[in-house]
């Protein structure tokens, strides 16, 4: 088994396992080498938010890199990670961008399964780990307008063996990657304050403060605590679904599970970015 990375060098729980390979996004041919013999690519490549060193642009142009490859590597069927409610039309850039790569997959030949996660919960986790430091860290949690609009989180593990067995599948597939519960944004920040023992009052604020309070935030531990991108998909109720749920662990029993560590430290997206080399969870939360 191999996997395409942009950290070769990370510390891997697979040891020998499994091979880690560059991506080579700028020769396709030289990908499409590293894929030979591969008959199906689990693509879970994407960056979050636009960065001086990174973009939704670049990462949609090496995506198609990538996708190519596959195609020129003969690679039978592809499990691309893609967002809940995309659209070519939305305005905004991630949520456009993922619908674009899916009419790309569609059109590359591979037979393909779509998966499209909301939230995403577990060790490695930044947004539910960050809200969680944020009830630990201020006296108030701050949510942007009345915090009514909802989310479906979903366990890696559970979009892990979701997306093995779509590698198995044979027909095309689109699939909502949800868990079993769905909260209102207020109301996931008050269940998990409840959970930690960190209840705190949940104050409404306009989206534009919420977004400052956010950036004030983002430059103490220079990082990108949220975006205003993500503000406004949150908001418009993108990272929610009726479909029904294809993950089995609660976000609420697997809170529980974890309540001692769930957000002690802050997790930095962009430390993770710079330092290729640390491991995600030791090492790594400032």
């Amino acid at each position: 088994m191999a996997t395409l990375t942009g950290s070769p060098d990370r510390p891997s729980p697979f040891g020998d396992r499994v091979h880690a390979l560059p991506y080579r996004f700028d020769d396709p041919r030289a990908m499409a080498e590293s894929l030979s013999g591969a008959r199906v690519l689990y693509n879970t490549y994407w960056v979050r938010f636009n960065h001086r060193t990174f973009s939704h642009a670049a990462a949609r142009r090496n995506t198609l890199a990538l996708f190519k490859a596959a195609r020129l590597a003969g690679v039978e069927r592809v499990v691309h990670v893609s967002i809940t409610n995309p659209a070519e039309d939305s305005p905004f850039e991630y949520f456009r961008d993922k619908a674009v790569l899916e009419r790309a997959l569609r059109e590359s030949g591979p037979a393909y399964s779509i998966l499209r996660p909301a939230v995403l919960f577990g060790p490695e986790d930044i947004l539910i780990n960050n809200i969680a430091w944020a009830l630990r860290t201020f006296p108030v949690f701050t949510v942007f307008g009345r915090g009514d609009y909802r989310l479906r989180p979903i366990h890696v593990d559970d979009l892990a063996r979701l997306a093995v067995d779509q590698g198995q599948a044979r027909d095309n597939a689109t699939i909502d990657a949800v868990g079993p519960e769905s909260f209102g944004y207020a109301e996931l920040a008050r269940t998990l304050g409840g959970i930690i023992g960190r209840a705190r009052p949940i104050v409404p604020v306009s989206p534009r403060l919420g977004y400052a309070l956010a950036r004030l935030v983002g430059w103490a531990k220079q990082d990108e605590f949220v975006t205003w991108e993500e503000v406004g998909g949150l908001m418009a109720g993108l990272l929610d679904t009726d479909s029904p749920a294809t993950g089995e662990t609660r976000l609420t029993h697997w809170a529980r599970a974890n309540a001692a560590t769930l957000g002690a430290h802050y997790a930095s997206e962009l430390r993770r970015r710079r330092d290729r080399k640390a491991g995600y969870v030791e090492g790594w939360n400032a």
